[in-house]
């Protein structure tokens, strides 16, 4: 199938496609006589497997390994594991992170309702304190 069918099924543009090739996530397809490139339903099942883990926030060199892994005859099922389980853990701490900003970013806000709105030079307003709080995290 022609790069527009295997974008189509995939939702892949024919852009990114081409770039996977370049960075050897896809092998280079057959070409066609007319130059257009020809790609198997192995091709397909390859770059549903990179937007699958791309989903799971992957990174490419990281689902290059995987394809790699694959290419070599390995079962790359224990490290897809592990980097799920690493994934996990670095959303949970996102998660934490976040919390942490929300009530920061609330009480700033109530505080801030509690200030003058007209205050240009910004000395007696939530820019105080918002300047403030930059202050105290780098210091």
């Amino acid at each position: 199938m022609e790069i527009r069918e295997i974008s189509r099924i995939t939702g892949v543009s024919t852009k990114t496609i081409r770039y996977y090739e370049h960075i050897e996530l896809l092998p280079p397809p057959v070409r066609k006589q007319n130059g257009y490139r020809n790609y198997s339903d192995t091709d397909v099942q390859r770059l549903k497997l990179v937007v699958g883990a791309r989903h799971l926030d992957i990174p490419l060199a990281e689902i290059k390994e995987i394809l790699d892994m694959r290419d070599r005859g390995q079962a790359p099922c224990l490290m897809l594991i592990d980097l799920l389980s690493s994934k996990t853990s670095e959303i949970e701490t996102r998660i934490q992170e976040l919390r942490l900003l929300q009530g920061e970013l609330r009480q700033l806000y109530d505080l801030g309702l509690t200030y003058p709105t007209d205050d240009v030079e910004g000395k007696n307003c939530i820019c105080h304190l918002v300047s403030e709080k930059v202050t105290i995290n780098t210091a």
